[in-house]
């Protein structure tokens, strides 16, 4: 759309079908990085889920959102009493280590 600035939209590119899918989180919001998670060690392309913050402005709070990789359709959202700053980044570290 004309008023698209990209802050509260996640875009998700398939070059290889070159097919792109859109996911738009509401105005006031703004996302953080997105990671994925496959389901398991051997899972296929888009098989686990996408994790990120998003920042609602009007409330000054952020949430977890847990997005299904495929359909980009909630999981699940956890919400954070405060905000999360932007640029803020997590890793994952097996258990073993």
């Amino acid at each position: 759309t004309d008023d698209f600035d990209g802050t509260d939209t996640l875009i998700k590119h398939d070059f290889g079908g070159a097919g792109t899918t859109t996911r738009s989180f509401g105005a006031g919001k703004m996302l953080g990085e997105f990671v994925f998670q496959p389901r398991t060690a051997d899972a296929a392309e888009d098989d686990g889920v996408l994790m990120g913050y998003i920042y609602d402005q009007a409330a000054d709070r952020s949430e977890l959102a847990i997005l299904d990789a495929q359909t980009l359709q909630d999981v699940a959202t956890v919400k954070l009493p405060n905000r999360v700053p932007a640029g803020f980044h997590g890793n994952w570290v097996p258990t073993d280590q």
